[in-house]
């Protein structure tokens, strides 16, 4: 068995292409051991294309991808044991009852966990005999996490884990991406949801048309550039031109939704005073003052854009 010094998966100069469209472009990092890595991008960014890569279901045009130490294709025998794979359709057989479901892939693994466990774990435990297709939306994904982790996978791949979850079952899920890491194991982790990336990935990486735009720990990726932000709220429709016109250079504060005012700089006790003094000019009283450092999505905005992709 390859050895597992070295990083859980390495992408290296990676390219693909489907006829005149490149979906990836050149895409270049690493997931170290024991560590959850979100993988970030705009529908149509290549983060599919990516996974499926590293996943062994589609061959890159260019550049290497290895997986454990293995080539996720031309080792595939030896890695498929190793890893485990939440597919975002589920993957299951519309008739099949949950626990066959789920007793079906754990019997593929030399050690699985107990799926009784599993089930219990994720809340399916009343669930074991209804058929697939009679599951919601939000039981069909937690089976599909649980038949990626049956097999006790050194690696995982997982595709929007928590999309149509209720907020009690998004947090069991967290907890369990959490243990997963404290046990050793590597998630490589795909979500639309910013605030899931920023509370459980340890490194992420932002594409967009196949290239990384940005990459670091949330910490880094939230502190480049503007370095917080002051909110505030006030009567909808405010002029700002005053208010920017009073500000240091390289301030736009704007309204954000009626009657929430966003100022994004370096947020001082000069800059606090100045929105303070314009809002009594204005004769309007500034009400939920509060300064955040920038969250994931801001940057996530900034970077990618705001127009809604297909």
């Amino acid at each position: 068995m390859t050895s597992r010094l070295g990083p859980a998966v390495s992408v290296d100069g990676v390219v693909k292409r489907y006829g005149e469209t490149t979906a990836v472009d050149g895409l270049r990092f690493d997931v170290e051991q024991a560590q959850v890595f979100a993988l970030l991008g705009p529908n149509g960014a290549g983060k599919t294309t990516t996974v499926e890569m590293c996943e062994g279901f589609v061959r890159p045009d260019a550049g290497t991808v290895r997986v454990l130490g293995l080539d996720p294709i031309a080792d595939s025998e030896q890695l498929r044991p190793r890893i485990g794979v939440m597919l975002q359709g589920g993957g299951a057989y519309p008739g099949a009852r949950a626990g066959e479901m789920l007793d079906l892939v754990a019997a593929y693994s030399a050690d699985p966990i107990d799926p009784d466990w599993l089930l219990a774990t994720l809340g399916l435990q009343d669930n074991r005999r209804t058929p697939y297709r009679r599951l919601s939306g939000g039981q069909q994904q937690r089976l599909a996490l649980a038949c990626a982790l049956v097999g006790r996978p050194e690696i995982v791949f997982l595709d929007e884990p928590t999309a149509g979850l209720d907020a009690q079952a998004r947090l069991i899920v967290w907890e369990l991406i959490d243990a997963l890491r404290r046990d050793g194991v590597s998630v490589v982790l795909t979500t639309h949801m910013m605030d899931e990336a920023e509370q459980l990935a340890d490194q992420l990486v932002i594409i967009d048309h196949g290239e990384i735009v940005a990459q670091g720990t949330p910490a880094e990726v939230t502190a480049h550039g503007a370095a917080g932000q002051l909110r505030f709220c006030a009567p909808p429709k405010l002029d700002l031109a005053l208010l920017k016109s009073a500000l240091p250079e390289g301030f736009s504060p704007r309204e954000t939704s009626p009657g929430t005012y966003l100022v994004e700089g370096e947020i001082n006790p000069q800059v606090l005073a100045t929105v303070t003094a314009w809002c009594a000019r204005m004769d309007v009283l500034a009400t939920d003052i509060r300064i955040d450092a920038r969250r994931l999505e801001d940057v996530f905005l900034e970077l990618t854009g705001r127009d809604l992709r297909g």
